[in-house]
């Protein structure tokens, strides 16, 4: 606790700082006019004038951020000077409050039985009334520490701080325009470049879309350079646009009527005397004793396809690198029989009504009323090279051992050789031994009625081991079977409904 010297101890320092002031404010140290000792870019008095309202003139075009920095760099050298003067006249301050607190302690002991007197020579001695006594000192001049003007100091203080407040607030104010400025730009960038990429993107669609024949490297080939991606995106590319084609010339193509003679059954039946007959038998033999038998729950078949009735089954097999896949598939088709389904599979000529793979075929030689040798090339799917293929073909019909079994007709397709068409470079030649197996199944008519084509339904078994030679990759290879088979079995099956629909049943 405070006693009554201590209270009046401090009044003395109050008096001695509000002397001081005084003096100060008198002799005009505090003037604006000494604040343009600092040399300094801007007038310090423009700058303390800034604190109230930001200056309309900063936004003019010569005001940039460049130089709102630069005036930010000269208002921090300024400052730094200020703070070290100001820190010097704090320390002064302090050591001449210890030296006073130190030279009162020693006159209040010295004097403390002297009575008190009322004058006060040199105003050395202040008598208060309750009997003591405090030496007062001589107020220090406004300059008395180390000649530093405090108000001044101030003044100039408060006007460099408002100017760097003023110019951070033009600085900040400008940045945030530079930056909705370069979000602008920034987002017109992004566009353009999205633009660019979407641009790039469809160009590059267009270019595997494209066909090219120009050079051997872009080709089927043990040295292509293209990769199995783009392989088969030019392939299925290729593949659409002759849907298309394929799609216009059916629409505009009026089929004509074609009267082929169907040979008496017992050509169907009996075993051929030409030179290829035992082979004939023997393929004949193997369909009807393996390609027969339920593959569904074989684990080396996997169901690639179902559609309805349709199943398609295949199982992966390769050499030395080429794919082998043997493909089975089944379906259902009703109002026409397997005569009748065989017959439009075997009969060439109409084979260009419903196969569209085809270039151009030729029967090379007739060996029966049965069973003939055809060569035939199909349309080249770029970048895939042309294939061609040589084959017989023969058409059987098969007698039901059991009464209670319907009978089996079966087109058998198997590649042979002929010196009538040797292979030659410009085409692929492919390998293939394919058989379509069909049975038919009748439902009786209610009562005395007919046989229609509602009681009529034909289960077909199609075969396909083909070896198409190259170097097309074993993966476009499986993509394109497993798109076209179905397609050709869906296709076919459907023209041969169109072509029976009206006509007496074949059975």
């Amino acid at each position: 606790m405070l006693g009554p010297a201590n209270r009046h101890d401090c009044s003395s320092v109050l008096l001695c700082f509000g002397c001081w002031n005084g003096r100060m404010a008198e002799s005009g140290y505090g003037s604006e006019t000494s604040l343009r000792r600092h040399g300094s870019m801007l007038s310090l008095t423009s700058a303390a004038s800034a604190l109230s309202s930001t200056s309309t003139s900063s936004f003019k075009k010569g005001h940039r951020l460049r130089e709102k920095l630069a005036e930010m760099e000269t208002f921090r050298d300024i400052l730094c000077r200020q703070v070290d003067t100001l820190q010097k006249y704090f320390d002064s301050c302090a050591d001449a409050v210890s030296k006073d607190e130190f030279q009162r302690d020693r006159v209040v002991e010295e004097d403390e039985d002297d009575f008190p007197t009322t004058a006060r020579p040199d105003g050395e001695y202040n008598h208060n009334n309750n009997g003591s006594k405090e030496k007062l000192f001589p107020p220090a001049s406004p300059k008395g520490m180390n000649g530093i003007d405090f108000k001044g100091e101030a003044i100039t203080f408060k006007a460099t701080t408002a100017g760097i407040l003023s110019t951070l607030s033009h600085c900040i104010e400008l940045m945030v325009k530079r930056e909705d400025s370069w979000q602008k730009r920034l987002d017109k960038e992004l566009e353009k470049r999205r633009r660019v990429e979407d641009a790039y993107k469809s160009a590059m669609n267009e270019l595997k879309k494209k066909s090219h024949y120009g050079g051997p490297d872009y080709e089927e080939g043990p040295n292509s350079l293209i990769n199995e991606d783009e392989f088969f995106d030019a392939v299925e590319a290729a593949l659409d646009r002759q849907d298309k084609i394929e799609e216009q010339s059916q629409s505009e193509k009026v089929r004509i009527p074609r009267l082929t003679p169907v040979p008496p059954g017992d050509a169907y039946s009996t075993i051929g005397t030409h030179r290829f007959a035992n082979k004939v038998e023997e393929m004949v033999q193997n369909h009807m004793t393996y390609s027969l038998q339920d593959v569904g729950g074989d684990a080396n078949w996997q169901l690639v396809i179902e559609e309805g009735e349709m199943k398609v089954y295949r199982r992966e097999v390769e050499e030395n690198g080429i794919v082998l896949d043997p493909l089975k598939a089944t379906h259902a088709v009703k109002g026409v029989t397997g005569h009748e389904v065989c017959h439009y599979f075997w009969d060439t000529a109409v084979r260009l009504d419903w196969e569209t793979t085809i270039e151009n075929f030729n029967v090379v030689e007739t060996l029966s009323d049965n069973a003939v040798i055809v060569y035939q090339t199909h349309k080249r799917v770029w970048p895939a090279s042309q294939r061609d293929v040589l084959y017989l073909s023969a058409i059987r019909k098969i007698l039901a051992t059991n009464e209670n079994d319907p009978d089996t007709w079966l087109v058998c397709n198997f590649s042979v050789d002929h010196d009538n068409a040797l292979p030659t470079n410009r085409c692929v030649r492919a390998k293939i031994n394919v058989a379509m197996i069909c049975q038919t199944l009748v439902s009786p008519p209610e009562g005395d009625k007919e046989i229609s084509r509602d009681n009529i339904l034909c289960k077909i078994t199609y075969v396909a081991n083909v070896n198409p030679g190259g170097w097309a990759p074993a993966s476009v290879l499986r993509a394109v079977a497993k798109r076209e088979y179905p397609k050709f079995l869906k296709r076919f099956t459907s023209y041969v409904q169109d072509k029976t629909a009206g006509k007496p049943i074949l059975f």
